[in-house]
């Protein structure tokens, strides 16, 4: 089996593991190289408990110098947004995966950034729908920035851009249990997919986005249990997955979270060039060596372990 995992990162080693060769894609060593080009930053790379010691999940892709696009805004992100220099008014697209807190929490704090913005800016927000235990995306800012009525009323001008808001946000739900990718976004060139993936109970997203350099596929939390996930990241260049539990979880984490097996399986069948891993936990970090060595036996490309700011460019 391959040598020890790396960790991958802005401002560490970048080699993979895996028996197959390191491709042209690889995982930038320097903030420069992370904005280059179209480049997948991880924001946080941990989960809901603070035994990790990091943030928990979120992500922005650069493009072209520009953070354009946010999938996830867990605690911490908050903080991680400001230290790879994204800038608010460069954002297109937010894309939230599900209303866990480890996956939303931070997103308030972001937007109040609309405060500070020299001109008008327009961002589209989606998310699931919802059902008894959790809101839709729509249902879910309006709680939270309703006028009269939200959590944090004084961020009411979010929904149009008004009372000295520079940033209309536009809220989007979609249907987690349609067959079919939804379409989502598009724009120069890049167009981003969404499709309901199993996480236990909650309605939950994977997002594809596919640009002029090549694909990302970034899956939340997920058990790995639908079959429509195969096809809809088949020819994926990065496959991001949740690492959060072990093979001899109990049966309740595993309802929720795919297991080593279950994600290198799900790899292989993806075939992607390479897979990144994030959403740990602290009992997955410290078994991080034998989970991936279990993914690697199912998938034998490289394997990245993430962490908080690293980054993954796309190069065709």
């Amino acid at each position: 089996m391959a040598a020890a995992l790396a960790l991958a990162g802005c401002s560490g080693s970048s080699t993979p593991t895996g028996k197959a060769a390191a491709p042209a894609t690889a995982a930038a060593d320097d903030a420069t190289t992370c904005k280059s080009g179209i480049t997948l930053q991880l924001l946080g790379s941990g989960g809901p408990v603070s035994d990790d010691a990091r943030a928990s999940s979120g992500a922005v892709v650069w493009i072209d110098g520009k953070a354009r696009l946010l999938i996830d805004a867990g605690g911490g992100t908050y903080l991680r947004y400001g230290q790879t220099g994204a800038r608010l008014e460069d954002l297109d697209f937010i894309g939230i995966s599900h209303f866990h807190t480890d996956h939303v929490a931070d997103l308030p704090a972001i937007l109040k950034g609309a405060y500070f913005l020299s001109g008008r800016h327009d961002v589209a927000l989606v998310g699931p729908g919802g059902n008894a235990n959790f809101p839709s995306m729509t249902a879910f800012f309006d709680r939270e920035f309703g006028r009269g009525h939200g959590a944090f009323e004084y961020l009411a001008g979010l929904s149009g851009g008004t009372d000295g808001l520079n940033l209309s946000v536009h809220p989007s739900n979609v249907n987690v249990a349609s067959p079919v990718a939804t379409k989502v976004w598009q724009g120069d060139g890049v167009t981003i997919s969404a499709l309901g993936i199993p996480h236990g109970d909650v309605p939950a997203l994977a997002y594809r986005i596919d640009t002029p350099k090549g694909v990302m596929v970034l899956s939340a939390d997920q058990n790995g249990s639908r079959k429509e996930f195969i096809d809809f990241a088949k020819g994926a260049d990065l496959l991001m997955m949740p690492a959060a539990i072990d093979d001899d979880a109990d049966a309740q984490s595993r309802f929720l979270h795919a297991t080593p097996t279950v994600v290198g399986k799900i790899a292989a069948q993806i075939h992607p060039k390479m897979l990144v891993l994030d959403h740990f936990m602290g009992r997955s970090l410290k078994d991080k060596d034998k989970n991936v060595a279990i993914i690697q036996r199912y998938y034998h490309g490289p394997v990245f372990a993430g962490r908080d700011l690293s980054c993954f460019p796309l190069s065709h």
